[in-house]
C-alpha cells in the first residue's frame, strides 16, 4: 500500500483540517485543529495548500511506518518525534523513505503537534472536510469520527516524487509556553449579564485549566465570576473560544468539538490569534485574560495571514541549490539560483 501503517496510535491521534462548517444550524460541531496555525505552518513546509488535512497529536505520539517515499513536517508541540532512531528536527520539511519509522518520545512542551505529508491523506470528505469530529462520529479515518487504532492503514492522495527548495523549507521553532497563557478577548456579547465586580474579577485573576479539558471545551477554575441573573440565558450560538460562564461563576473556553448552542451567557470571545495558546495547554496550565478591539485582532489575524503567504512565496521560488563549507572554523552558506530555471524541482524519493 501507498501511505503509512500505524503501529501505535498514541493517545490521541486523529485526522484533522480547518474544519466542517455551514452544519451548525443542524447541530454539527466544525471540529478541526485546535491549534490550526500550527497546523498550517506544517502543511506549508511539505508544500501543500494551508488547510490540507494533517495529523492531530496529543500529548502522547503514535508509532508510523511508512510504506512510500515522501516529505513530512511537524509542528507544534515539540514531543520528541524520531526518525528510524535518530531525532527528527520540527518546523522543516525531511524526506521520508519507505520502511522508515517515525515515533515519538517525552512531551517536551504544549500539547499538541501537527504532523503533515506532502501531497495529503487520503482520507474522505465529509461535508467538505477530511476532520474528525469525535462527539458525534463524523469524518476523520474510514469517514468513522474516530481516533487513529492500531492497524490503521492511510494512503496518500498524491504523494509528489519532487518537491521544490526542500532545503529552504525550515523556519525556526516557535517557542510555546504550556504553563502560562495571556489570552486577548473580545469582550461580550452577553457580558452584560456580569456585574462590573464579576468582570473585575475576571479580568484580574488567574484562571486554572482543570482535568475537563479537551477538543470540546477548557473548563477553568478560579475566582468566581459575579452574575447579575441566575447565570442562565436564552440559547445561541457558540462561536470558536467563546467563554461561557455557568452559575458557578467558573469558566469555560469553548473549542473545536464545541456543541453548536448554549444557554450560559458568555463573558467574551478568546481572538483566532490567541486559540493557538489555548490549544497548547492542559491541566494545571494558568490562563490570565485581557481585553482587546475587533480592530486590534482583525489586524493581528490579518498579519498571520500575511506571515503564511509570504512562506508559500519563498516556498516556491524558482529551484535554488544550498552549499555550506567550513574555512578555518568559520562556517559559510551559498545559495545558488541557476539564471534559467524551467522545469527545476528536487528529488525526494530515494536516489
Amino acid at each position: 500500500m501507498d501511505g503509512f501503517l500505524v503501529k501505535r496510535p498514541g493517545f490521541l491521534t486523529t485526522v484533522q483540517d480547518k474544519g466542517r462548517f455551514g452544519y451548525q444550524w443542524s447541530g454539527l460541531s466544525p471540529a478541526g485543529a485546535m491549534d490550526l496555525h500550527s497546523m498550517r505552518l506544517a502543511n506549508l513546509l511539505v508544500g501543500n495548500e494551508m488547510d490540507e488535512a494533517a495529523l492531530e497529536i496529543t500529548i502522547i505520539g503514535p508509532t508510523l511506518e511508512f510504506h512510500t517515499d515522501t516529505v513530512i513536517a511537524i509542528a507544534g508541540a515539540d514531543l520528541s518525534p524520531v526518525l528510524d532512531g535518530v531525532p527528527l528536527p520540527t518546523y522543516q520539511a525531511v524526506p521520508v523513505h519507505s520502511g522508515a519509522i517515525l515515533s515519538f518520545g517525552a512531551r517536551r512542551s504544549g500539547c499538541r503537534c501537527y504532523l503533515a505529508v506532502a501531497g495529503g491523506l487520503d482520507i474522505p470528505l465529509i461535508l467538505g472536510s477530511r476532520s474528525t469530529l469525535l462527539r458525534n462520529a463524523v469524518g476523520g479515518v474510514n469517514a468513522e469520527g474516530r481516533m487513529l487504532k492500531a492497524g490503521d492503514q492511510i494512503g496518500f492522495r498524491n504523494p509528489p516524487h519532487f518537491l521544490k527548495n526542500i532545503a529552504l523549507r525550515q523556519i525556526a521553532p516557535e517557542p510555546i509556553d504550556s504553563d502560562t497563557a495571556v489570552l486577548r478577548i473580545i469582550p461580550g456579547p452577553q457580558d452584560y449579564c456580569f456585574t462590573e465586580k464579576g468582570i473585575d474579577t475576571f479580568f484580574k485573576s488567574s484562571y486554572t485549566v482543570t482535568g475537563l479539558c479537551n477538543r470540546q471545551g477548557y473548563r477553568l477554575e478560579g475566582a468566581a465570576i459575579e452574575h447579575f441573573g441566575n447565570g442562565n440565558i436564552v440559547s445561541d450560538g457558540i462561536a470558536m473560544g467563546a467563554i461561557q460562564v455557568p452559575p458557578n461563576g467558573q469558566p469555560i473556553i469553548m473549542m473545536s468539538e464545541r456543541q453548536s448552542t448554549g444557554g450560559y451567557p458568555k463573558i467574551g470571545t478568546v481572538i483566532t490569534r490567541d486559540l493557538p495558546r489555548v490549544a497548547q495547554c492542559f491541566s494545571g496550565s494558568h490562563l490570565y485574560f485581557t481585553p482587546t478591539s475587533i480592530e486590534e485582532a482583525q489586524s493581528l489575524l490579518r498579519e498571520e495571514m500575511l506571515f503564511f503567504l509570504r512562506l508559500q512565496e519563498k516556498f516556491s521560488r524558482p529551484f535554488v541549490r544550498i552549499f555550506t563549507a567550513t574555512i578555518e572554523g568559520h562556517s559559510y552558506r551559498a545559495v545558488v539560483t541557476p539564471i534559467t530555471h524551467e522545469g527545476s524541482s528536487e528529488y525526494v524519493g530515494r536516489s
